[in-house]
């Protein structure tokens, strides 16, 4: 009963939201491979409208006996398989009447056992079909403009009112214990979870978070669908990473990933590992990576702590990836680095400590001060810096030469505050050692004006020349 109250409390809510006259925008019932009616609505596979076209008014169930509600809740599914048009303000009565006929069948299976039989499951398959598989709203964007998508106001599905109960209902469907997955999968099968992935590209956040816990619960409880699922997931992000660059349900999609991977038995199959590398990782160099960042990160996380060793194919990677352009992107990078490199294991950092830290020192002279600050954060990070300190003959070369450039030449106070407290970090550390770098880095410095210098004067003497001949002419 809890249920069925929260439900018709957001209905109702809605509602008061809803253009005057009632309307929330989907005209006469659409039909499902049928031609429309007279009356404006289209019937869907075998079901009979009124003789008026209205919708058709049966009996409650709860008012009818019990050896006849089977066969009632049959009827009911089968006249909401009628889809009604909500981008207009027709048929207020109809849609009024279907969206309390889905109610009143989510309170029947609350309040019943066994209301699922084999019978009836083709019939709820065919309901929830009927009106969740749609062709989803599209915005044209401009691919050139530039523009946050966390700031963008969603765009909301006008049917919601009726989804959002097709949706519970299904939920309903998938979590009881009445229902047999050996069974239900012949008619939850390959097909339809191909286009309940399509879903996930709605636009609406209400209705993702529903695919997203409907498509987890099939997960755990399909164990014939569970690697069909996981490679339809791949090749959905293959099509971002490779085609689209965009897609609204990538965070929901990674959300529902970063349990299964919780949940990935030791050692970890070479499928999973290759999901990770070809799928996963990728995801970095999409352009909309602020809009599902954490989850993949959580992703990423969730792999290492399973095999440490893979936080070597992670980083490297990212490195390749590394968003030379664009700032803000770097500093996503650089949070997810500093939280990769805390569940790194000393051998895989020591193999890629060199690669890793000549892109730090780039980053710690970068003149965006953000970026250059959070690298400088790293140093708070105690596990980082007992792990430099164990490789110090190594990098404190590559970090102090960046650090005295940046003393000199960066802009921003906060930066050159942060940047001599590492100095006076690395100095704690090996004083003799950073002396040494010290005197290398200005003998270095040395060298590199003694270079300039000549190479200046050799184009003096060019210039000189070219007068010189000019002058003769």
């Amino acid at each position: 009963m809890k249920l069925i109250q929260t439900v018709k409390r957001r209905m109702g809510n809605e509602e008061k939201k809803a253009t005057p006259g009632g309307g929330t925008g989907r005209d006469a019932p659409i039909a499902k491979g049928k031609a429309a009616s007279s009356a404006g609505g289209v019937k869907a596979a075998g079901v009979k409208p009124t003789a008026d076209g209205s919708f058709p008014n049966l009996p409650k169930l709860r008012e009818t006996a019990p050896g006849e509600r089977a066969e009632l809740f049959r009827r009911k599914m089968e006249v909401c398989s009628v889809v009604f048009d909500f981008h207009n303000d027709s048929n207020q009565r109809e849609k009024e009447a279907k969206r309390q006929t889905l109610l009143e069948i989510v309170e029947y299976v609350n309040n019943t056992r066994n209301c699922f039989n084999e019978a009836l499951m083709q019939d709820v398959v065919n309901m929830v079909g009927a009106n969740i598989f749609r062709a989803l709203q599209t915005r044209n964007k401009d691919p050139l403009a530039f523009s946050d998508p966390e700031e963008e106001e969603p765009s909301l599905e006008r049917a919601w009112p009726h989804l959002q109960i097709v949706y519970e209902f299904f939920l309903r469907f998938v979590v009881t214990n009445d229902v047999d997955p050996k069974i239900a999968k012949r008619f939850v099968d390959q097909n339809f979870m191909l286009k309940l992935l399509e879903l996930f590209d709605s636009e609406d956040p209400r209705e993702r978070d529903y695919l997203k816990t409907i498509l987890h619960r099939i997960y755990g409880k399909f164990m014939a669908l569970r690697s069909f699922i996981r490679r339809a997931i791949q090749h959905v992000f293959f099509k971002v990473i490779y085609e689209c660059e965009t897609q609204n349900g990538v965070g929901e999609l990674l959300e529902i990933l970063g349990s299964i991977i919780n949940g990935f038995a030791l050692p970890l199959k070479d499928e999973h590992k290759d999901f990770l590398i070809k799928a996963l990782i990728p995801l970095h160099k999409v352009k909309s990576l602020a809009c599902f960042y954490q989850q993949l990160s959580y992703c990423m996380a969730q792999y290492v702590e399973k095999d440490p060793r893979l936080a070597y194919d992670i980083i490297t990677a990212m490195l390749r990836y590394w968003p030379v352009s664009i700032t803000s992107k770097q500093v996503l990078f650089l949070n997810e680095l500093e939280e990769t490199l805390e569940l790194t294991q000393p051998s895989e950092f020591h193999r890629m400590q060199h690669v890793l830290f000549r892109r730090l020192a780039l980053c710690i002279t970068c003149p965006h001060f953000q970026v250059a600050e959070r690298t400088l954060f790293f140093w708070n990070n105690d596990y980082i810096v007992k792990l430099i300190n164990q490789n110090r003959r190594d990098l404190f070369p590559i970090i102090i030469s960046a650090l005295y450039k940046n003393s000199k030449q960066h802009w921003n106070s906060a930066v050159h505050g942060l940047t001599f407290n590492v100095l006076k970090l690395l100095m704690e550390a090996d004083p003799q050692l950073f002396d040494e770098c010290s005197a290398k880095h200005r003998a270095e410095e040395e060298s590199e004006e003694r270079n300039v210098a000549r190479r200046h004067q050799k184009w003096q003497v060019l210039r000189e020349l070219h007068a010189s001949k000019c002058a003769v002419k």
